[in-house]
């Protein structure tokens, strides 16, 4: 069995330079008892059990408990994809068979495909025992990497938050006729980071020796009022005008996407 990461994280990593030479600065760990560098020999692990008091843990300890490290995923149970909250959903690989296991590999592919089951497995990487979840994606098997119960903060953990409210029914007739209004296919190709794209496009321009006028973008955060049901008409009428222009387009894009802002 390999593993093939199937999402990747595009968040923009910065590094933090010296502005006079442009040279990538070091971090050093300095105990703040006595304000000197300690190297790595001195450095061991600690875990707080309350304030001011570690149990220091050695890493031949750490290894003894360590679960043992296998590329076997052992299913336990099969369970329908949605009795599953995506709160419990992490990170997702793709699965492919060694030339011996490829057998197996399809008929679990198909008994899932053909079920519409997800097998509730467990899996050792890295020195760690992980819940998964096995399931069909594209012909291939989709391994996510999933939280145990108790990583889960349940909803009811955030307490005395204002969650119930007497709802008037021609709001929430509204509210539905809003939500009619967008609804629409998911196609995740029609959703953008369009922050990331204008730090790229930003780090382009100025990696090319282009000068860069900034232009602060005008403020189109709603007005306050106090009246809900008048926000609520406005926000039907904005959805109905944006719903007759995905019917009415003819550049080519993909039903349901929202046209994106001209630049200033």
């Amino acid at each position: 069995m390999k593993l093939f990461t199937a999402v990747r994280d595009k968040r923009i990593a910065f590094r933090s330079l010296h502005d006079a030479d442009q040279m990538p600065l070091k971090q050093k760990l300095v105990c703040p008892a006595d304000g000197k560098e300690v190297h790595p020999e001195h450095i061991v692990k600690g875990y707080q059990i309350e304030k001011d008091r570690y149990v220091i843990v050695r890493q031949d300890e750490l290894e003894a408990v360590a679960p043992k490290a296998t590329r076997a995923i052992e299913i336990q149970d099969f369970v329908g994809l949605d009795e599953i909250d995506p709160v419990y959903f992490d990170r997702t690989y793709y699965v492919a068979p060694k030339p011996e296991g490829a057998r197996p590999y399809r008929l679990l592919l198909e008994a899932l495909t053909k079920k519409q089951k997800v097998g509730i497995a467990r899996i050792v990487m890295h020195g760690k025992e992980y819940l998964a979840g096995l399931r069909p994606v594209e012909n291939v098997l989709c391994l996510d990497l999933m939280h145990f119960s108790d990583e889960v903060v349940p909803a009811k953990a955030m307490g005395d938050a204002e969650t119930e409210a007497k709802v008037d029914p021609r709001e929430l007739k509204v509210a539905e006729q809003i939500i009619d209004s967008l609804t629409t296919e998911f196609k995740p190709g029609a959703y953008h980071d369009e922050y990331r794209e204008k730090i790229m496009e930003l780090i382009d321009h100025k990696a090319n020796g282009e000068q860069i006028v900034l232009r602060p973008e005008a403020d189109t955060a709603p007005r306050k009022t106090g009246d809900l049901m008048a926000a609520l008409e406005a926000s039907l009428q904005k959805a109905r005008g944006a719903a007759g222009v995905k019917e009415g387009s003819t550049n080519g894009a993909p039903k349901g996407r929202t046209r994106r802002r001209a630049s200033a």
